[in-house]
């Protein structure tokens, strides 16, 4: 019987065979080391990712020739063996990528899973869905996870440029960012234009002859709303527009609703708004139905994201079109570089372009 419990969690099994001795692994250069040695151990003598040498041992096909070689011979040289429990349970989450979306509910974060998912399938993973919800805490837990049970990869879209991926970068995990960049820990990152898209988007609104637009961006800790009111403030500074009339607020319907409440109710009110989500945008029709005013009319409006809903209402929705699907696919072709161990000398950023689509809701009858 084995002087140890058996254990369910893969922390459990790596704290155990720190100390379970493996005769086995100990070449002469190892001698005395208190314990085996770990895939960890292996993949920075061998100059490659944890994930890289895991693929190579199990036998995995799209790993580079060169860095199959590199593997084994790191492996020979330190005398690695595989720890056969901790092995096993590691095989159910080798092929296993972590993607960590903001709002699960939001169908711009829906598109971008589809692309990650329909890339990483293509590549022999599956993807496990975290819904972080815009917060923090929730968010650096979904990490903690990632790293403990040892996943290829994660791709994440980030609460904030300062979210904390130092464990996974311990780990050896790599990471590849959507939607926003990481500014402590840069990565791999795919992203919009983000300012040239409100910009476009503030520019229509002025050049259909509304004269007051103001802008709904989100927090002030996402570079996202950061960007999209820059680029807000460039037309209305190119128009020579009077003082910029905005609002931060959640990314939330909620955030929405009450930004475009308490604006209307300022002594002179906006005539039409520049939104940068369109959660906060359903936010705003609700309260422009409940004041009863008509879009295109009364009121006008552009938001960022092309939803389904979007030209379906009556009058269609002008958008600020994001390519969402691309987001999620080119992260994960940037990801897979990683896994399949090509040498990346410096994190790579990828920015797509946004498109202006000019509905109902935005031209002045």
């Amino acid at each position: 019987m084995s002087r140890y419990p058996v254990t369910k969690t893969i922390a459990e099994i790596d704290f155990l065979a720190s100390f379970t001795p493996s005769w086995q692994a100990w070449g002469d250069d190892n001698w005395g080391r208190a314990g085996v040695v770990k895939i960890g151990e292996v993949a920075r003598a061998a100059g490659v990712s944890s994930a890289t040498v895991s693929r190579v041992l199990n036998g995995k096909a799209n790993v580079d020739p060169q860095l199959v070689e590199r593997v084994r011979a790191a492996a020979g040289r330190l005398g690695y063996r595989p720890n056969g429990v901790a092995r096993n349970l590691r095989r159910r989450s080798t092929d296993l990528l972590a993607l960590i979306i903001s709002d699960v509910g939001n169908p711009f974060f829906t598109a971008i899973t589809r692309g990650v998912e329909d890339i990483a399938r293509q590549h022999g993973y599956s993807v496990l869905l975290c819904n972080a919800d815009e917060d923090g805490v929730k968010e650096g837990g979904y990490l903690a996870v990632a790293e403990r049970e040892q996943v290829a990869g994660v791709i994440l879209s980030p609460h904030n440029g300062t979210a904390d991926i130092s464990r996974l970068t311990r780990a050896a995990i790599p990471v590849v960012t959507v939607d926003r960049q990481l500014v402590e820990t840069p990565t791999d990152s795919v992203t919009v234009q983000s300012r040239q898209g409100a910009r476009a988007a503030t520019d229509h609104l002025i050049d259909a002859g509304w004269t007051r637009p103001a802008c709904i961006t989100g927090p002030e800790d996402a570079d996202t709303a950061l960007a999209r009111l820059e680029g807000y403030f460039d037309a209305v500074t190119r128009h020579g527009r009077s003082a910029p009339i905005f609002r931060h607020a959640a990314y939330r319907q909620q955030g929405g609703r009450a930004a475009v409440a308490e604006l209307l109710d300022a002594p002179k009110p906006p005539d039409s708004f520049f939104v940068a989500n369109s959660e906060m945008a359903l936010g705003a029709l609700d309260e422009f139905k409940r004041r009863g005013m008509k879009l295109g009319h009364d009121i006008g409006l552009v938001m960022f994201d092309d939803t389904p809903w979007a030209p379906l209402l009556s009058p269609g929705i002008s958008v600020v079109a994001q390519p969402a699907y691309d987001i999620g696919s080119q992260a994960a072709v940037l990801l897979m570089d990683h896994l399949s161990g090509v040498t990346i000398a410096a994190p790579r950023q990828v920015v797509l372009s946004t498109t202006l689509i000019v509905r109902d809701s935005s031209r002045r009858s």
